[in-house]
């Protein structure tokens, strides 16, 4: 598994350094003098140069022009964009409410057609009822002070997104840890609920649930960090700060690999409902 859970967005900056330092050399420049032609110290130019500091799309244009290639500028600065938007803490992406972050992502989730989902925590947003929604989303709220908590209207656009995995053209192959089961992060009610949701959409024929036993014999891979597959392309892994989006292929080539042994330590259909309906027994 990667090292850094980041280390695809740095990656990518230092793609858009080396290219820019690239420019800098073929137009004969040293770094004083770039930096004098842009109107700048030449201790940004080292700190761009050497990706720790990220350039903005008006530091490209002036870097392109510096060095004569300003037919280069549009596709450097969505390459840095692209780099930027890796990793995005939640602080920003949350700063216009939770039922926003979950309405931004209705299109992506449409355009998706193979949905991958690993949970060593709890159920996946895309098998959540809205109780169970409700009370992770009130619990997200209260975590991060938001000014303003709209986790049931939240939740409420989380299953209603969620409606994808009904639609024709999409499937989705989901696994979770047989503790995922157990974690009471709602009431008993809403709990039961849910476990009773899990047994419906099991059954799906676009969908595909494993479950990993506890005591699976011969786990060739302890629980892992909960992440998403969005077909071959993108994989999102969610930390308490941070939502990183990987997309460099040997590292999606990584979770997929993961996610391919982690499904084969997993049991379906009448096994797996046996572990669901355990769990909803242990709520009494």
């Amino acid at each position: 598994m990667p090292i850094s859970p980041s280390s695809s967005a740095q990656a990518a900056r230092e793609v858009v350094a080396l290219r820019l330092r690239d420019l800098r050399k073929s137009a004969g420049l040293t770094v004083t003098e770039l930096a004098d032609r842009c109107g700048w110290h030449h201790a940004k130019t080292s700190r761009i140069e050497n990706a720790r500091t990220a350039p903005s799309a008006k530091d490209i244009r002036a870097w392109c022009a510096a060095t004569q290639a300003e037919d280069q500028a549009p596709d450097l600065i969505a390459q840095a964009l692209n780099a930027e938007s890796m990793y995005r803490e939640w602080r920003h992406q949350m700063r216009s409410g939770l039922r926003q972050l979950q309405n931004s992502l209705v299109q992506f989730f449409r355009q998706t057609e193979l949905f991958r989902v690993y949970s060593s925590t709890l159920v996946p947003g895309l098998l959540q009822t809205e109780g169970y929604a409700a009370a992770i989303l009130g619990t997200i709220a209260g975590f991060r002070d938001l000014p303003v908590d709209d986790s049931a209207d939240a939740a409420r656009a989380r299953v209603e997104r969620s409606r994808v995995i009904h639609e024709p053209g999409h499937r989705s192959v989901i696994l979770v840890e047989e503790s995922v089961l157990y974690h009471q992060v709602a009431d008993a009610d809403a709990m039961a609920a849910q476990l009773g949701y899990l047994l419906t959409a099991g059954a799906l024929p676009s969908v595909s649930l494993g479950i990993i036993p506890m005591y699976a014999r011969g786990r060739t891979h302890w629980p892992r960090e909960t992440f998403h597959m969005y077909d071959d392309t993108m994989v999102s892994v969610e930390l308490v700060s941070a939502q990183v989006k990987i997309t460099q292929p040997s590292e999606t080539a990584l979770y997929l690999k993961a996610f391919e042994e982690l499904r084969s330590m997993a049991v379906y259909g009448a096994d797996a409902r046996a572990l669901i309906v355990k769990a909803i027994e242990a709520l009494r």
